[in-house]
């Protein structure tokens, strides 16, 4: 089960390496860019989704390695996990110039990729990083609570369905947020918990 998951995510890597489609994709050569693909446990009951990768995600390859990985990093380790023990990818899968939003065409363009490691992976519970990917995660799953503010969701389990059976999604402040805000940082500390149900 772990290696057909592993050579399926692998397919998806070698797809997206050399996805010339993609609008960002001659911004990543010019830049000594790397695809962003996603890290972690195959077989991880909980899935982190974030919009885009930045910079440092570009440089190395890896999401979430920056100053926003630590404090990704320290919540986890708040719940007795470790980034091995769970999976952590992005909606769009390249970076987009300066950090900006990435457009509706890049989302649409990447969303299978996505789709495909949701079916593979197959999490018990999806954890949204910020307001994009937690609008982009309910509208995918069809959730009544899309169209809702994330000041108002964040921290709840909220039941969905995906193709293989039930998920939860639990919407999560962007770790990055915490540096410039340290109400929200106390607020995340207090959300991570509604994880910790799913931790093994």
């Amino acid at each position: 089960m772990t290696e057909s998951r592993i050579q399926e995510l692998g397919k998806i890597a070698a797809e997206l390496r050399d996805f010339k489609e993609s609008p960002l994709y001659e911004y990543r050569i010019e830049n000594d860019y790397l695809p962003v693909i996603g890290s972690g446990d195959p077989n991880a009951a909980i899935m982190f989704i974030g919009e885009a990768p930045g910079e440092n995600e570009a440089e190395s390859g890896q999401p979430f390695v920056g100053a926003a990985g630590r404090v990704l990093d320290e919540l986890l380790a708040s719940i007795g996990l470790k980034r091995e023990n769970v999976y952590i990818t992005n909606i769009v899968k390249d970076r987009p110039p300066k950090n900006r939003d990435p457009r509706p065409v890049e989302v649409e363009l990447y969303a299978p990729f996505l789709e495909r490691q949701i079916a593979i992976i197959q999490p018990e519970v999806i954890a949204t990083l910020g307001r994009f990917s937690m609008e982009f995660v309910l509208d995918l799953l069809k959730m009544p609570q899309l169209g809702q503010k994330i000041g108002d969701l964040h921290g709840q389990q909220l039941e969905g369905a995906a193709g293989y059976g039930k998920v939860t999604v639990v919407p999560l402040y962007h770790p990055a947020s915490g540096f410039y805000n340290r109400s929200l940082r106390a607020a995340m500390e207090e959300d991570v918990l509604a994880l910790k149900p799913f931790v093994k």
